[in-house]
């Protein structure tokens, strides 16, 4: 009876599980098959809860220079350690999902002189299966390669575009909607109204931040949420595209890049134009995205003559991998950014090539990567170009 009783409970918290996700699960939250981690329900199943974790272990070789092979800097650390806690309340139609990060580098401490260990904590209302509202601090609709999980990625690391351009995590209120027209194409619309401040402001100016994101889905939806997950571990039997874009509008933003950076020396309004492309078909994979920031006067300048900057400018992005049989993936980036004339004179255009191999254990889950690069400044390619540098990163990432 006891064992009848056991696999009763296990199914309905299956069944509760699957009820408790919604649309948002393919790009904010990353699952993994059927596995969810931890999880917890009351009896009444008015309460369920899914604890999970992951850990990035990394180690990273830069070089002096392009001809001198000796060490500029190593990076041995733990790149990110992350607790996320999902579920809801009352109904599966209030949900919510928190996020923490215990690592220096995950904590914008560099920038704000205070370590915030937050990254999501945010309350979802689904009246209806396709209707979903946010309210509370999440990433932005903003370039698919920012939304994808770090823990999704086939590279270490993001690339240098999405370094500078990208439109990150802010308070505010969100609200999606995922259609499609006879079953087969399907479209979804992102927008959100937030601070612009950015996940550390304590307080926020009457700026606020605008933005919005329309992805159409022309062939169907990918298999487990494959469009916002890198490379192709579904091996997709049937060709899968994805095709967006969207505009973020920051008025009177405290920081350099807007949500992130370092804080300005007085306000400066931005704007930030993104598209992006993702195709999926039997292994093979490619993304590419867009993005172009403007802000009428970029440069800003304190009493003492220092300066600080929006980064203005265009980049874009290119990823094409295959990934074997095996879960052995092969991938080559190419990275582009190029700083608006208006700071030029205070930021350097960069190219970086990179080949990563990456071995899947347990899809993104536990994974081994290694990467090679070339970082390449001022379009010179030359290895005389004493600008330009080599680098490779060796990560190990845990997680449940």
């Amino acid at each position: 009876m006891r064992k009848i009783v056991l696999i009763i409970n296990l199914l309905l918290v299956g069944v509760f599980a699957t009820q408790a996700q919604n649309p948002l699960e393919r790009d904010e939250k990353a699952m993994i098959e059927n596995f969810k981690g931890l999880q917890v329900m009351s009896k009444d199943s008015s309460f369920y809860i899914n604890f999970r974790f992951r850990m990035q272990n990394r180690l990273g070789y830069y070089s002096k220079s392009a001809t001198d092979l000796g060490v500029d800097r190593w990076e041995a650390r733990v790149r990110r350690l992350r607790l996320r806690f999902d579920g809801y309340l009352l109904s599966p139609k209030l949900s919510y999902s928190i996020q923490l990060s215990f690592t220096r580098g995950d904590q914008d401490a560099e920038n704000t002189g205070v370590a915030n260990i937050v990254r999501d904590a945010i309350i979802y209302y689904k009246p209806h299966p396709k209707l979903v509202f946010g309210f509370g601090l999440n990433k932005l609709p903003g370039n698919r390669q920012r939304v994808n999980s770090s823990g999704q990625l086939q590279f270490a690391d993001r690339s240098i575009v999405n370094g500078a351009l990208t439109v990150d995590r802010d308070f505010g209120v969100k609200i999606y909607y995922y259609g499609d027209f006879g079953g087969r194409l399907h479209y979804n619309l992102k927008g959100a109204v937030s601070t612009g401040e950015g996940r550390s402001a304590n307080f926020t100016d009457e700026g606020l931040a605008y933005t919005g994101r329309v992805e159409i889905l022309p062939l169907g939806n990918f298999m487990s949420g494959g469009d916002y997950s890198e490379g192709d571990l579904e091996r997709e039997p049937a060709p899968k595209i994805s095709i967006a874009g969207g505009y973020s509008y920051n008025h009177k933003a405290m920081r350099t890049g807007g949500q992130l950076g370092a804080a300005l020396y007085g306000q400066r309004s931005m704007g930030t134009l993104i598209t992006d492309f993702l195709f999926k078909y039997k292994g093979w994979a490619y993304a590419a995205e867009y993005l172009r920031r403007t802000s009428a006067n970029p440069i800003t300048i304190n009493d003492e003559g220092d300066i600080r900057y929006v980064f203005a400018g265009q980049g874009t992005n290119h990823q094409v991998s295959y990934t074997f049989p095996k879960n052995y993936e092969l991938a080559f980036r190419y990275s582009w950014l190029d700083p608006q004339d208006k700071i030029e004179s205070l930021a350097d255009t960069r190219e970086i090539l990179e080949l990563g191999a990456t071995k899947y254990l347990k899809k993104h889950r536990i994974k081994v990567q290694l990467s090679m690069f070339y970082d390449v400044r001022d379009n010179n390619y030359s290895l005389n170009n004493d600008k330009n540098s080599w680098g490779g990163l060796f990560q190990i990432e845990l997680g449940i």
